[in-house]
């Protein structure tokens, strides 16, 4: 930035006549440019840069100001924004020709928060989620509206929750603690659980991704469920677990069987689906009876 360099402006002491309308200039105030003397009056009608700012001619009592072939009055020169004198302050020039002062330019070219929309300067601690930005202060919870700011958030669609109010809105309830599960859990019978609440009855361990049998509402893991729970098989005198081999059941009066534990105490055939006599105490096939 500077001042005039292409023209003087004196008071003429010789006889010289205006380059332009040809009065005398001796004892008058006159420019001389480019070699050509002129009246203080022609050289603002045809010699004068004009200001790109108030698009007036800048007069030879002006000062003027000059910065990539545009041209201001020193009054002129001001930021676009905010009207502080730039004269001697560094600026940039933005479009339209318009010059801003250096707080202002940080200012429009800052990120704008997603929550008061006002500008985001550098040094101001902000929140940024998926190309959006926030003050710290500004980035709040929909539900209960205190700041999140950096501390753990949910998003649902255009909205964001703190831990505690998406637990409440959103997350499932255990069906035995009735509290939130936030994480992980299991689904048995279209309940919800946590993996620390779905647990043997007996022994406590945890029954997620385990074989189990439930009864009256209680979960046993298999071992519990043979030492505690399951019937003992009238043949074998063995647990009747309903795992593996075996998993059909034979009642009968009050005594239970392995599938393949109920057979004919004489002949050990097979009686499961099948026709049978008791006699004294003792499963027997239709025909051995008859040879006792």
């Amino acid at each position: 930035m500077a001042g005039p360099g292409s023209y003087t402006v004196g008071t003429m002491s010789e006889r010289f006549d205006c380059h332009y309308c040809r009065d005398p200039l001796q004892g008058k105030k006159y420019v001389q440019k480019e070699g050509r003397h002129c009246c203080v009056k022609c050289f603002e009608k045809f010699c004068a840069n004009t200001c790109t700012e108030c698009k007036k001619p800048i007069g030879a009592d002006s000062k003027e100001l000059h910065f990539k072939n545009r041209y201001w009055h020193d009054n002129c020169f001001r930021c676009f924004k905010c009207y502080t004198s730039l004269v001697n302050e560094p600026f940039m020039l933005r479009e339209n020709n318009k010059v801003w002062c250096s707080n202002c330019t940080a200012t429009e070219d800052a990120p704008r928060c997603k929550g008061c929309f006002k500008p985001i300067i550098a040094g101001d601690q902000n929140v940024e989620y998926k190309k959006m930005v926030w003050h710290k202060d500004c980035f709040t919870c929909s539900q209960c509206k205190q700041v999140i700011g950096s501390g753990s958030f949910f998003p649902k669609g255009d909205d964001f929750y703190c831990v505690s109010c998406h637990e409440h809105k959103f997350a499932k309830t255990c069906a035995k603690c009735k509290n939130p599960i936030t994480s992980g859990g299991l689904t048995y019978q279209e309940q919800p659980w946590h993996s620390e609440c779905f647990i043997c009855s007996n022994c406590k361990k945890q029954l997620g991704g385990k074989r189990f049998t439930a009864v009256e509402d209680q979960f046993y893991c298999v071992e519990c469920y043979k030492e505690c729970v399951a019937k003992k098989c009238a043949g074998c005198k063995n647990p009747i677990t309903g795992f593996g081999r075996g998993t059909s059941v034979v009642n009968y009066e009050d005594e239970s069987w392995h599938d393949y534990c109920f057979k004919c105490t004489k002949c050990a055939r097979g009686l499961a689906n099948k026709r049978f006599v008791c006699h004294n105490g003792k499963i027997y096939c239709a025909d051995c009876p008859k040879r006792l």
